[in-house]
């Protein structure tokens, strides 16, 4: 992996904070914070810089920069604390399906346990409940279980069987009994290494490491000019060095994230575990570090000046999509016990 900046993505990191400077954030401290999905008003700033092109690889028309740069959008968007309007479509783009549908039912482990898909004659039932990106999407790509195990299934807005609870932040979908054919399978979400899942855990990853750094700045800034006892309130060792722990932990976990980016790019056949572990340390990350943001700005945070309220609840809202943390430590955990076993067994072996 080379460590050094590459000058084409930093243009881009400039690029794009510059651009979503100019959309203007939800400042309500009641409703929803963000606006989602393909509706969302950080999607002419996407489009403006091509960024659907950005993994499409270059024999596709595509411009070929990987998945590192996708994670790098995903990164920004969180730190500028606004929606994911890119995860659905670059997450349709690895199967090949058109962009502008919604996502749905990756809250869980495995992949699509919140939806159940039950077979009927050609084709499934769905029932069950899970949060959407975007309510307004003709189209909502759904994780649902089968017998044979995760797929991701196209469903029409107004399939039969199917609401949307837009009351509450994230919106939800209901399925009861709503029926899907074969032909909508758009495809497998298992686990391959280099597979559209472990792809799109690390563009989340990216997210959640984009929170808790968007949220470490703010309180920083913060800490820098309120004075208390005479001194800036990060001099205050009680204060500066939680905050200083923090960005250790910021920066590691963009190592791990930027790492298993590489990984699927460079060498696939190595990537293993790594979008669980990148995408389980960016949930923890996300909410110790706004966590401890929040308490260093004290009752200054939950104003619409400071915003830090949107990194909470988007902190809150996001860690839990595509995988619990904790169970993806316990897959990680378990992967590497087989591991270890098989490397025993092949030593043990006579040569």
């Amino acid at each position: 992996m080379n460590l050094n900046p590459d000058p084409l993505l930093t243009e881009l990191r400039k690029a794009l904070r510059k651009g979503l400077a100019g959309v203007e954030a939800r400042k309500d401290l009641h409703g929803a914070p963000v606006t989602d999905g393909s509706s969302g008003p950080t999607r002419p700033v996407l489009d403006a810089l091509h960024a659907a092109d950005f993994e499409r690889p270059v024999s596709a028309g595509g411009l070929g920069l990987g998945l590192t740069a996708g994670v790098l959008v995903s990164e920004e968007l969180g730190r500028a604390a606004r929606g994911d309007s890119y995860r659905a479509d670059a997450l349709a783009a690895d199967l090949g399906h058109p962009a502008g549908a919604a996502l749905a039912g990756f809250e869980t482990l495995p992949a699509g346990g919140r939806v159940t898909a039950v077979p009927v004659a050609g084709g499934w039932e769905l029932t069950g409940t899970a949060t959407v990106d975007d309510v307004t999407a003709g189209h909502i790509l759904v994780a649902a279980r089968t017998g044979d195990g995760s797929v991701l299934l196209a469903v029409e807005r107004g399939a039969p069987g199917l609401s949307v609870e837009d009351a509450c932040w994230p919106p939800a979908v209901r399925f009861a009994r709503t029926p899907v054919s074969v032909g909508e399978v758009v495809g497998p979400l298992d686990d391959a290494p280099a597979g559209p899942l472990s792809r799109a855990r690390l563009r989340q990853a990216g997210y959640l490491l984009g929170i808790a750094a968007g949220a470490h700045r703010t309180a920083v800034e913060y800490a820098g000019f309120r004075r208390q006892f005479g001194t800036r309130l990060r001099d205050l060792p009680a204060v500066g060095f939680p905050l200083a722990r923090a960005l250790v932990a910021v920066r590691a976990t963009r190592a791990a994230v930027y790492q298993g980016a590489w990984l699927v790019d460079s060498e696939p056949d190595a990537v293993g575990t790594a979008p669980a572990v990148a995408l389980a340390m960016a949930a923890e990350t996300a909410r110790d570090v706004v966590r401890l943001s929040m308490q260093t700005c004290g009752v200054r945070a939950m104003t619409s000046e400071l915003g830090l309220h949107r990194y909470y609840r988007l902190a809150a809202a996001e860690s839990a999509r595509y995988g619990d943390p904790a169970a993806l430590w316990r897959a990680v955990g378990a992967d590497r016990v087989r591991a270890t076993r098989r490397t025993r067994a092949a030593a043990v072996l006579p040569g």
